[in-house]
């Protein structure tokens, strides 16, 4: 398994990835636009210009990745939920039981399922108020 810091912007999150990158090197492994999502046409053109999921290498085991929040979904930036711990799983089994194990008691904000760009996915702030995304996808390793 890996571990992935995941960071959520209020609009900034392009910006503030060409500035990592600017430091760290390298190019992104991927930079989506909400324009890409499904039914992105009922999306503000503001909100389709945000950023959906970007991210880049920062050394051999380690992806800095991060999304803009969606104020038309009723997200809100504030202290503590700009990060997420994002782990890579090697088995979607895996990824199943450490989604139910750490989920237990928390509130979970999308289930565990396949999603339109390849993973199998789910998100949950834990009983302790810590953020998670469980990802797996059989075609990458991170």
């Amino acid at each position: 398994m890996k571990v992935h810091p995941y960071l959520n912007f209020a609009g900034q999150a392009e910006e503030a990835f060409n500035f990592y990158k600017s430091v760290f090197g390298g190019e992104f492994l991927a930079n989506m636009k909400m324009s890409e999502i499904p039914e992105s046409d009922k999306l503000s053109e503001q909100e389709q210009n945000l950023t959906m999921h970007i991210s880049l290498q920062i050394a051999k085991d380690t992806v800095l990745m991060a999304s803009d929040i969606m104020p038309s979904a009723g997200q809100v930036l504030q202290a503590g939920s700009q990060t997420y711990i994002m782990l890579t799983t090697e088995s979607r089994e895996e990824a199943d039981r450490l989604f139910k194990g750490l989920s237990k008691g928390g509130n979970v904000e999308m289930d565990m399922d396949d999603m339109f760009w390849g993973d199998y996915f789910g998100s949950f702030v834990d009983k302790f108020g810590i953020r998670w995304m469980i990802s797996f996808n059989e075609d990458q390793s991170m």
